[in-house]
């Protein structure tokens, strides 16, 4: 999944990276790299901590500029960036520029059937747990707020029964 997310990034920042006089050509890939690492780690991230609110956001077609995996994103591609010695301001022009469009262009990608590069079983598996592999525990975990199955009378915080609970409450 990665690599085609690599790919799909090249494609759409031809004009913000490579032809952007402010990021030396030599940075021109690591960039690229940066900024899909960046949406995957912070979609993983969203995985791992049981935020499935995020990603349905996203996956459901919702505005991707503002949401909380952009703005992960967009902080850990500034991070980078600074790493590589590129201006902060240039950083932070560069992610709010590329980054929610990267988002909104992958979610649509992955949800068009007839777009073969990205499927949803594979960007999950991707995404779940330690293992590569998203399974019936990463689920109950999701469930759960990001544990194990619970001990009797141990209370649950943060999965999702108790989101769900909170939109009814």
């Amino acid at each position: 999944m990665l690599e085609n997310l690599n790919e799909m990034v090249r494609e759409n920042v031809q004009e913000s990276v490579v032809n952007n006089a402010a990021i030396p050509n030599e940075h021109n890939e690591a960039v690229i790299q940066a900024a899909s690492g960046s949406i995957f780690d912070s979609l993983k991230d969203q995985v791992s901590s049981g935020n499935i609110g995020a990603l349905t956001d996203i996956f459901n077609g919702n505005k991707a500029e503002g949401s909380q995996v952009a703005e992960q994103a967009s902080g850990s591609f500034i991070d980078k960036l600074s790493g590589l010695g590129i201006n902060a301001d240039t950083a932070k022009s560069l992610a709010s520029s590329i980054i929610p469009g990267l988002i909104a262009k992958f979610t649509q990608k992955t949800n068009d059937p007839n777009d073969s590069s990205f499927n949803i079983k594979d960007v999950l598996g991707s995404l779940g747990g330690n293992d590569g592999k998203f399974d019936v525990s990463d689920v109950i975990g999701m469930f759960n707020g990001g544990g194990q199955a619970q001990q009797p009378g141990q209370k649950s915080e943060g999965g999702i029964i108790d989101k769900l609970k909170g939109m009814f409450g």
